[in-house]
């Protein structure tokens, strides 16, 4: 089985997964246009170039994403995708990317469990937290 996160965008799919290729040293696999679908005639002037469907591995690890009509489509709301790092220096470098033109919602610090934990909503509307936890012994991760 996988598990794998399916994000939606109000026709900024390709922009986002760009973005995201770049902070998190991904590589977008795939990118299918509404144009190059059965559906390309249903589409509203504009729309057989936005993304029907796009892959993003990093890793190992691979992320989703479609641009969904304006009719249906609805923020991002009740979830995060998580990331978790073992190095805090990359755990920083990753939210402070993630956040550049986001919002910050809990900056990255440490806590009781975690060397780094941040929260943020990018500026396409996804929202993130990144986490690097302390080892079960009390000591760092990395």
């Amino acid at each position: 089985m996988q598990l794998n996160p399916y994000l939606s965008f109000n026709g900024r799919c390709e922009e986002a997964f760009t973005f995201y290729a770049s902070c998190l040293d991904g590589e977008v696999v795939a990118m299918m246009t509404y144009g190059e679908t059965p559906m390309a005639d249903q589409m509203a002037p504009g729309w057989e170039y936005k993304i029907a469907h796009g892959r993003l591995m990093v890793g190992d690890k691979l992320l989703m994403g479609v641009d969904t009509p304006p009719d249906r489509y609805e923020a991002a709301k009740g979830f995060h995708v998580l990331l978790g790092f073992d190095d805090p220096e990359e755990a920083g470098r990753v939210f402070t990317a993630l956040a550049t033109d986001g919002t910050i919602q809990l900056p990255i610090a440490e806590t009781f469990w975690a060397q780094q934990f941040g929260i943020l909503i990018d500026r396409f509307g996804t929202p993130w937290m990144i986490n690097c936890e302390k080892r079960a012994d009390g000591g760092d991760a990395a």
